[in-house]
């Protein structure tokens, strides 16, 4: 079973910003966005974007399809940990 993946905004925060001692704001100026949207992303409340991710890859941090494996993994993980409505299949016998 797959663990908890952690938000790609952490890993953002802490493994991309944190190293190069870049405040919010610089990074935010940097990448082109506000300070509040990218606050919102390092801290968890909002997902990277297909924008984000492409931005973050012409800033030279790594690729905008890991960074949208990573949201959408996590994304994922998060949908399984609740109720899903009862389904059926949508090929075969129809009831």
């Amino acid at each position: 079973m797959m663990h908890n993946p952690p938000h790609p905004g952490g890993i953002l925060k802490e493994e991309v910003l944190a190293p190069l001692n870049l405040s919010v704001t610089e990074a935010a100026s940097r990448l082109a966005m506000s300070r509040v949207a990218l606050s919102r992303v390092i801290n968890g409340r909002a997902a990277i974007s297909p924008d984000l991710a492409v931005r973050l890859e012409q800033s030279g941090v790594s690729t905008a399809r890991a960074w949208l494996s990573m949201q959408a993994n996590h994304d994922l993980w998060q949908a399984r940990q609740h109720a899903q409505p009862a389904v059926r299949a949508l090929q075969g016998r129809a009831a």
